[in-house]
């Protein structure tokens, strides 16, 4: 899985990866701020009712495990506050190595060659131009020491810079009224996320690692940064963005895993 879930154990076919959505169901309606609301709900037959769902035979399973993980994205963004800041760490915190995470081995990371680089950008954007490298590079700079946080379980801490990408949204043109902004990234993988947290000023663009510029395995020539999201919607190789208001689903998404992804 795109950073920060490595390629899964478990076969996902057709089926919603049953395990996976019951765990983040748990966790998100047991966490403090939902605990009344979970003791309500954390049933089969209380989020049966909720959801309106039979569980008579796999199909009505299927259904069923897909609205509880949409449930869950809606409990998640209601509950979002986009003016509340992640914890932020000191340099002598940050850990060393950053762990590498991909749904592939570190021999096939992408190479991008960012000499002819060029960043598409679509949707509802007045200014729909591509962006080369050094023009990202001029923007103005932010950085960040965070927490990346896995829903393996694992956590590290690194230093990013950037550029904040609500910045950049209205740099472009983007209509901030919009639900969604979608990524398409060069090995292949995709995402999306709500406005609000694209908007979040610790959202950053970045393009570079520790003081350097962004190396391969962390996402060259950019990634997503977001330390309000659990690592999986943070999007690395990011060669193509776009804003809508019809929901894009993600690569992990789309096999049944949490949309909202928050941290």
């Amino acid at each position: 899985m795109n950073n920060p879930i490595r390629k899964p154990s478990r076969p996902i076919g057709h089926s919603l990866d049953r395990e996976s959505i019951l765990i983040d169901a748990r966790r998100e309606l047991t966490m403090p701020s939902r605990r009344l609301f979970g003791q309500r709900l954390l049933t089969l037959g209380g989020l049966s009712m909720l959801t309106g769902c039979s569980l008579v035979d796999n199909d009505s399973v299927n259904k069923f495990l897909t609205a509880v993980s949409r449930l869950n994205d809606r409990a998640q963004a209601a509950l979002f506050d986009p003016k509340q800041l992640a914890p932020t760490y000191t340099e002598a915190q940050i850990t060393r190595p950053f762990p590498f995470n991909a749904f592939y081995g570190i021999d096939d990371v992408p190479e991008v060659d960012g000499s002819d680089y060029q960043l598409k950008i679509g949707g509802l954007v007045k200014g729909q131009r591509a962006w080369s490298l050094p023009e990202l590079y001029a923007l103005p700079h932010a950085e960040q020491i965070t927490r990346h946080i896995c829903v393996e379980g694992w956590s590290a801490i690194g230093r990013w810079g950037g550029t904040p990408f609500g910045d950049f949204l209205r740099r472009i043109g983007a209509d901030t009224s919009a639900k969604y902004v979608g990524f398409r990234c060069a090995d292949d993988y995709y995402e999306s996320i709500d406005m609000p947290t694209a908007l979040h000023p610790q959202t950053l663009l970045t393009f570079e690692y520790d003081g350097e510029r962004l190396p391969a395995k962390y996402g060259f020539p950019m990634k997503l940064r977001m330390p309000t999201k659990l690592g999986y919607k943070n999007p690395k190789h990011i060669v193509e963005m776009f804003v809508t208001n019809t929901f894009p689903g993600g690569y992990w998404v789309d096999q049944g895993y949490n949309w909202f992804g928050g941290s």
